[in-house]
């Protein structure tokens, strides 16, 4: 039988890698192509007078830097708490649909990082 205590330690930095690299590609992505992100945004927001572009490239900005910091292992609960309420927004804004049933999945995990803290092979954890 296969024992995987040893490999327990790991989980933690799993999902923080995997979700900052989400995060982190799609900031990539809303920065580098904005316009395919402005269709996800309420007509709402297209009538408020502000670009649709500076929306998507903001949120592409903040996206990356989330990203990140996950993947770094910096300001690990500072990070996921605002990542959290993001994608709590973004589902909100987007209701339900198929693009919010992946979100909800990405809040439980980042929200799993923010409960956990700052695992073993965070930067945070070395520099202390």
């Amino acid at each position: 039988m296969i024992s995987f205590s040893k490999s327990k330690q790991y989980a933690p930095a799993l999902v923080r890698y995997a979700i900052g690299i989400v995060f982190l590609l799609i900031g990539i992505s809303q920065l580098t192509n904005p316009v395919i992100w402005t269709a996800y945004l309420p007509e709402s927001f297209a009538v408020s007078g502000i670009a649709l572009n500076s929306i998507v490239s903001f949120t592409g900005i903040f996206n990356t830097l989330v990203g990140l910091l996950l993947i770094l292992g910096l300001l690990v609960r500072t990070a996921s708490a605002v990542a959290a309420l993001h994608l709590i927004s973004v589902i909100i804004i987007l209701g339900y649909n198929d693009v919010s049933i992946r979100d909800l999945g990405l809040l439980l995990a980042t929200i799993s990082i923010f409960l956990n803290g700052a695992d073993n092979l965070c930067l945070s954890k070395k520099r202390s």
